[in-house]
């Protein structure tokens, strides 16, 4: 049985209660999730051949550091870094190191901010110079099932139908939905209920109701769907070594649609970038 609660009520922790937010609590998911899609933006001229993913990671908390925002994946849980790099076949939570990027590269950043308590979670894909059409094609299928995953919030329906609208555009461009990982629950919580899977049916899952805030975060392979985690414990890479893509928003539930936490200000967030 499904659970709400008005956040300002519930524990510190996830209980798999769903929290309802109200208006003070969207205008602190806008000010960290603003200041994330900035940092976004302002990392993309650094996504170049030859340097090395550890300078983006010291950017990012450098940035949090100037603008009084801690990264939430530093120390989270025994992670040691403040963002996730995620190149060509690794799927998600890729580990910042000294390696070089490379020309044809293509890297998902995933950057998520706490400031005044409130959790601003996005990433987005940049090519690292000029990039296979294959690899365009995949971060355009990729978008596109972010954005009809966002399109189809709204209160009444079921988490379900983030799930479906994703599923049906992914495979229907021939590509595949990652299982293994999902979007979730954010606002005072960096990870919090629900769950929203990238798959699945419309009449599937919890109903979406207004104050209700989460990540749609779809995970996309040009070939099959299966990851394996690497031994570090937190790399998760394509079994097939195919390229894999991530986009992701913090949206909230509003009362006739949803409100998108995460846009970018320079409008960066979507594929297209020049190489």
């Amino acid at each position: 049985m499904v659970t709400y609660i008005e956040a300002s009520s519930a524990p510190m922790k996830n209980t798999g209660v769903i929290r309802l937010y109200g208006s003070d609590a969207f205008e602190g998911m806008r000010r960290a999730s603003q200041l994330t899609a900035r940092a976004l933006d302002e990392i993309y001229p650094l996504v170049q051949p030859g340097v090395a993913t550890d300078v983006l990671d010291r950017f990012v908390f450098e940035f949090g550091m100037d603008h009084g925002a801690l990264p939430a994946t530093l120390n989270y849980r025994g992670y040691t870094k403040s963002c996730c790099t995620s190149i060509n076949h690794v799927v998600c939570h890729g580990i910042p190191n000294d390696k070089p990027l490379r020309e044809g590269d293509i890297v998902n950043i995933d950057i998520t901010y706490i400031l005044d308590g409130w959790h601003g979670d996005s990433s987005r894909m940049y090519p690292v110079g000029q990039i296979k059409r294959a690899a365009e094609r995949l971060l355009e299928v990729t978008h596109e099932c972010l954005m009809r995953g966002v399109a189809a919030v709204k209160p009444g329906v079921r988490t379900g139908a983030i799930g479906e609208a994703i599923q049906k555009y992914a495979e229907a461009e021939r590509c595949s939905v990652v299982r293994d990982f999902c979007g979730h629950g954010l606002g005072r919580l960096f990870h919090d209920a629900p769950n929203i899977l990238h798959y699945g049916n419309a009449n599937e899952g919890p109903e979406l109701k207004e104050g209700m805030i989460f990540t749609i975060e779809p995970m996309i392979n040009l070939g099959r769907p299966h990851v394996k985690v690497l031994s570090d414990g937190w790399t998760a890479v394509t079994r097939d070594r195919s390229l894999s893509a991530q986009y992701e928003h913090a949206v909230g539930v509003t009362a006739d649609g949803c409100e998108i936490f995460t846009l970018s200000p320079g409008g960066l967030d979507r594929p297209g970038l020049p190489g």
